[in-house]
């Protein structure tokens, strides 16, 4: 792999596009050139990259010769169409869709819990779904210490998941709510300000929902466990930035408090904020913006044995999306 690559984003101008573009600013990723590719509706629009005006191309099936890796961040139909020809014209792509996370050729990598995966790419690496990656941020250190069988979660998903036109209706209407006007809608079913909806992805004939499903599915490829069980009850709160998810976690060994805060403290990407006397502990509000995710209300689970409570937050946008991506971009070049 070049070190200085040439890099392509495939959905620029989309909330996880412009974050993946920062990202790759922040990190200082060794970018030799960018390419900012989107729609054609997009075409002409300029974004900044490291002070310079980078003009946003039309995504066709041609924009993929030289590029060494292409993050896309563009929805499943786009990645499913342009993925194989990137990866064919020589490309690694990252993708942050759900359309190959399930496919057994194709490595589903978080860089803190399984990097090496990485290596066995042939052309195509999956991003995980934001909800999943931020849970196993905190569940897979303690995986590790005490070995995890199945867990028990609901999660509570920002609007900015859903994309820039869920931030913006947030925004109407908490607007119309408080000038007492008719609340309108566009992308949710139901009202979002003041609301909370268990209401995420489609529905599935069990009753779940598909996102209520990634935590096993895509939790058992990642942390190399076929035989670990999530039941979650995924949630749509009205939050601009950041999911949240409290998990109630049964283990093979015993497990304390004390061995627990000490396999978290020592885990990548994590900081514990868990001072419940102090009323210190994670939120959206806090974590927004912040690559590290946080965990806290660590305690004992009173309904399971060698059970855990912990609730954790992070920005979905990056590690549950961008940074993500970047640091599977990183560990190409390693």
């Amino acid at each position: 792999m070049n070190q200085h690559p040439h890099v392509a984003v495939v959905g620029a101008t989309g909330a996880v596009g412009i974050e993946m573009i920062k990202t790759l600013e922040k990190r200082n990723f060794p970018v030799g050139r960018l390419t900012l590719l989107a729609s054609a509706r997009s075409v002409g629009k300029i974004l900044k990259f490291r002070g310079v005006d980078i003009p946003i191309q039309e995504l066709t099936k041609d924009s993929f010769a030289g590029i060494d890796i292409a993050l896309f961040s563009a929805g499943g139909d786009i990645s499913r169409a342009f993925a194989p020809i990137a990866a064919a014209a020589g490309c690694v792509v990252v993708d942050n869709s759900s359309a190959f996370r399930q496919d057994d050729k194709v490595p589903l990598v978080v860089p803190e819990v399984n990097a090496a995966d990485v290596k066995w790419h042939s052309g195509i690496i999956a991003n995980p779904n934001c909800t999943t990656a931020i849970t196993l941020m905190a569940l897979y250190p303690l995986h590790q210490a005490f070995g995890v069988k199945r867990v028990f979660a609901s999660s509570y998903q920002a609007v900015s998941g859903t994309g820039a036109k869920a931030i913006e209706e947030l925004e109407r209407q908490v607007g119309q709510v408080v000038h007492g006007q008719p609340v309108t809608r566009e992308v949710y079913p139901h009202q979002i300000a003041f609301n909370v909806l268990p209401h995420v992805d489609s529905f599935l004939p069990s009753g779940y929902t598909k996102e209520e499903m990634k935590m096993e599915n895509e939790g058992r490829k990642i942390m190399h466990h076929p035989s670990f069980r999530a039941s979650v009850t995924c949630v749509r709160v009205p939050v601009y930035r950041s999911h949240s998810v409290a998990v109630s976690a049964e283990f093979e060994k015993p497990v304390t408090v004390a061995a627990a805060r000490a396999a978290l403290l020592k885990a990548p990407g994590l900081d514990v904020v868990d001072e419940p006397a102090q009323k210190l502990y994670p939120m959206p509000l806090f974590t927004s913006e912040k690559y590290n995710c946080e965990v806290g209300r660590i305690r004992l689970d009173c309904a399971l044995d060698n059970g855990l409570c912990f609730w954790v937050s992070g920005d979905q946008l990056l590690k549950g999306a961008a940074l993500n991506a970047v640091q599977i971009a990183e560990e190409l070049l390693k």
